[in-house]
């Protein structure tokens, strides 16, 4: 515990730093909350994405393996290439999170007459289990970002409600007791002086 003066200035301070730590109090709380119910939300999505991952990839193999050879499945790799991927940017409980907008793939064309039927389901669904992927990177970051903000928060309300206040209020205490024997001793010296004042008069 900080050395403390035991004065009437330091028992404001005190009181103003305690009325302050109060009110700040509430809002981080608050956010605490927010951010522990949006790490729940994050990890729910990520867990969807690799469901929906693991579907795709399913369906893509079943495809492959049923009518596909060796030729076929470089085809369809080769005609899933990643030309951007879009993101953007959302503001949860005052941090900012990446959020994910699409993949965009570079357009090569294929002869729909020279391919097998399944070509386009199986190139689509390659591309799909791609922006799944990319997602899921996305996802992860903001799991990581959301994750770190909630560990500083929930820090912060603990040093608020179990050090900083209970300290001020242990201080405010003190100090009223101090202050309060200063001044009965004041009060004793005062009236000692006067008897003898008045002693001395007689």
């Amino acid at each position: 515990m900080a050395k403390i003066k035991f004065t009437k200035t330091e028992l404001k301070k005190q009181q103003d730093a305690q009325k302050q730590f109060v009110r700040f109090l509430p809002t981080l709380q608050l956010k605490k909350q927010q951010l522990q119910m949006e790490v729940r939300l994050s990890s729910d999505q990520l867990a969807a994405n690799l469901v929906s991952q693991q579907e795709l990839m399913a369906r893509l193999s079943g495809l492959l393996e049923l009518f596909g050879d060796a030729e076929t499945v470089r085809f369809v790799e080769s005609h899933v290439r990643i030309a951007a991927v879009k993101t953007g940017e959302a503001n949860i409980a005052g941090i900012t999170i990446p959020t994910f907008t699409a993949v965009e793939f570079e357009s090569l064309p294929w002869d729909v007459y020279e391919t097998d039927w399944f070509v386009d389901d199986a190139i689509q669904a390659l591309r799909d289990a791609v922006s799944l992927r990319e997602a899921h990177k996305v996802l992860e970051e903001q799991h990581r970002l959301l994750s770190a903000e909630l560990r500083t928060t929930s820090q912060r309300v603990n040093l608020f409600e179990k050090v900083k206040i209970p300290e001020c209020r242990e201080n405010i205490r003190r100090i009223r007791i101090m202050l309060g024997d200063l001044e009965t001793s004041a009060v004793a010296r005062s009236k000692i002086a006067k008897r003898k004042a008045e002693e001395a008069a007689s």
